[in-house]
């Protein structure tokens, strides 16, 4: 595997990033073009693609802090009935929910409420880091297997 050029890994970060803030991005499919494309160590993509959605949560999770100083702008993307949903949600099932902090919509949703409730980072950081790393693992072992490597 050759180390190419810093420009992959930086798009993947910042790709990474922003699909795990409230913003609309998409992460899996660069990260399984870069694997696919052998050219880069997939053990640094993997780290920078987590490291990214990771960064992307805690944004969400402060975010989620002072929430109620940000809930009624127009531009706010969740809506009330998200916010509830999530949060209705994260009661029942606790800390354990963000294991799905790596989940499409849901997921975002969930790390603004951990802020909200104001979950101790350290739990958030532990429990968001194994999500995302393993969604990026998952990702990394289909596309080995789908191409045989």
């Amino acid at each position: 595997m050759m180390f190419a050029g810093t420009g992959p890994y930086l798009a993947l970060f910042g790709t990474a990033f922003v699909a795990a803030t409230i913003l609309p991005a998409q992460s899996e499919l660069l990260l399984a073009y870069l694997l696919r494309s052998d050219a880069h160590s997939w053990i640094l993509l993997l780290t920078v693609a987590t490291l990214g959605n990771v960064l992307g949560s805690v944004i969400n999770w402060l975010l989620g802090r002072s929430v109620e100083h940000f809930r009624n702008h127009r531009w706010f993307p969740v809506s009330d009935a998200g916010l509830e949903r999530a949060e209705r949600w994260y009661r029942r099932w606790g800390k354990w929910s963000l294991l799905l902090s790596w989940a499409p919509v849901v997921g975002d949703a969930l790390t603004v409420i951990a802020g909200m409730l104001r979950v101790a980072f350290p739990t958030f950081i532990t429990l968001v880091t194994i999500a995302k790393a393993g969604r990026y693992g998952i990702i990394a072992l289909a596309v080995a297997g789908l191409f045989g490597r």
